[in-house]
């Protein structure tokens, strides 16, 4: 039986999500590897608008919606983007290549190079998606307490 609760501030959702961006491409989607994004609403896992726009929703339900670059991935940071020593590569990275820094704490962090030059590598760490406006559209699976 499907819970008939209502997404309310501190209820458990499992959703799956598709993002596309305003060209109608699909940048990304839990429906590919067939599992389900679980969150709590107000865990600050998502930002305030985007949990706004799953308010009142129930499983078995579906909705599209769009939001600004501010309330989905943020607008680009200059301050995430560096300079890298060329030497710090084995081969000569090409723009667009990723690559993953380890950070003190064990974490992996994603970067996308930007440009290259004999001297250093730009390094753009804000996401892929920031500064995009994207389009949502999620289908509740279940509501829990």
């Amino acid at each position: 039986m499907i819970s008939r609760l209502a997404i309310e501030h501190g209820r458990e959702v499992v959703l799956h999500f598709t993002i596309k961006l305003m060209d109608n491409s699909v940048a990304d989607s839990t429906k590919v590897a067939g599992k389900p994004a679980k969150f709590r609403m107000g865990d600050g896992s998502l930002t305030e608008n985007f949990e706004a726009c799953l308010v009142g929703m129930k499983a078995g339900e579906q909705r599209e919606f769009e939001l600004a670059p501010e309330d989905a991935f943020g607008m680009p940071n200059k301050d995430n983007i560096y300079q890298v020593d060329t030497t710090k590569f084995g081969e000569r990275p090409e723009v667009g290549q990723i690559f993953t820094f380890p950070q003190p704490d064990g974490i992996e962090l994603p970067g996308i190079v930007r440009a290259v030059n004999d001297q250093f590598v730009t390094i753009d760490f804000n996401h892929p998606l920031a500064g995009q406006r994207v389009r949502f559209d999620v289908e509740i699976i279940a509501v829990n307490p």
